[in-house]
């Protein structure tokens, strides 16, 4: 009897102990820890007590590196008359406008596309670097400026030569001059004699040079107008073309910047005269320089006999004979006006 009661009392106190201990097991889970308040000390893993300090940033901030621009001179205009006479035909210029030709009497259509070189004696008016009050002479800088003030819509010239795809004047700074970028220098300030060896970035953005600008891409429309019995031609579309050259100075290949509708660009170009060598006082509108075919060039590419849609250079390799082949194609299309007449 006595060790029954000693059974008992054992199992009733092994059955009390594991009680409190499944009851201090769920109260430290229920326990949430309580967030540590600025400037409270935390212990860490090795048991010591330390503050916990604010991380610093040691990188260096990015440098915000804008968009391509192109500096342009602000025109000045003169406060005196610079002049003998008073000069206020410019002011009042408007082109002509265009005989109306229906479809139904545009009995032969063909497009040329013609290159001009400012380099030839006849095509002077375009290295005219006089600044006057209108500004540079030369027609790249009146483009330019026209193009940022947003008197002219610039097409990209990457994409076709059709006028669909409008451009911004940053993407034609980023086609003629490109990104500017960072280089690092030696920083003056913090390093006079330079022995700690600093640097600072220093932001360069590249200048434009105009005589970069070589050629000009010219394209038109020749069209028979059966009922005024005349062979009309029209320019549609003009781009300035940029040279590139190789890393020792040589040539490469030119290419087109940008497309501008000549049609809308009349109005505006007959308010900027074109350089005359021979006369000074009797200079012609950029305008009447084009209407009238005042410039040398030559044919690069047309519809004459063409179904590839290819430039002359794609399938003759010969520059003489690219030359004989523009000759021959501005032949053909006299020969067609000439050959409707009998005599």
């Amino acid at each position: 009897m006595k060790k029954h009661f000693i059974r008992l009392c054992l199992l009733a106190l092994v059955i009390v102990l594991a009680v409190g201990t499944a009851d201090a097991q769920t109260s430290r889970k229920g326990k949430k820890r309580a967030p540590a308040k600025k400037g409270q000390t935390t212990k860490n893993q090795g048991g010591n007590n330390a503050a916990v300090a604010p991380v610093k940033d040691t990188t260096k901030p990015v440098a915000v590196i804008p968009d391509a621009d192109i500096k342009l001179d602000t025109p000045r205009k003169s406060l005196r008359n610079d002049a003998i006479i008073e000069r206020n035909l410019v002011k009042d210029r408007t082109p002509l406008a265009y005989e109306n030709i229906r479809e139904d009497d545009a009995v032969y259509r063909q497009r040329v596309w013609r290159e001009i070189d400012v380099h030839e004696k006849m095509n002077l008016p375009f290295m005219y670097k006089a600044k006057e009050d209108n500004g540079d002479q030369r027609l790249i800088y009146i483009l330019l400026n026209n193009i940022k003030s947003g008197n002219i819509t610039a097409f990209d010239a990457n994409v076709d030569d059709r006028f669909t795809t409008p451009m911004t004047f940053s993407q034609i700074a980023k086609g003629l001059v490109g990104n500017p970028y960072i280089i690092q220098i030696p920083d003056l300030d913090k390093d006079p004699d330079g022995s700690k060896g600093l640097t600072r970035d220093s932001l360069i953005s590249p200048d434009f040079d105009p005589d970069a600008v070589e050629r000009y891409q010219i394209k038109e429309e020749w069209v028979f107008d059966k009922e005024s019995s005349r062979l009309h031609v029209r320019i549609l579309g003009i781009a300035p073309e940029k040279t590139i050259r190789n890393p020792d100075g040589s040539f490469r290949a030119v290419t087109p910047i940008f497309w501008v509708y000549y049609p809308e660009c009349r109005a505006l170009l007959a308010k900027y005269e074109a350089y005359n060598g021979k006369n000074y006082g009797a200079r012609m509108s950029w305008e009447e320089l084009f209407e009238s075919r005042m410039f040398a060039s030559r044919i690069i590419k047309s519809t004459v006999d063409n179904p590839g849609d290819q430039f002359i250079s794609g399938y003759i390799k010969d520059p003489i004979l690219q030359l004989l082949e523009g000759d021959n194609i501005k032949e053909k299309i006299f020969n067609y006006e000439q050959d409707l007449w009998s005599y």
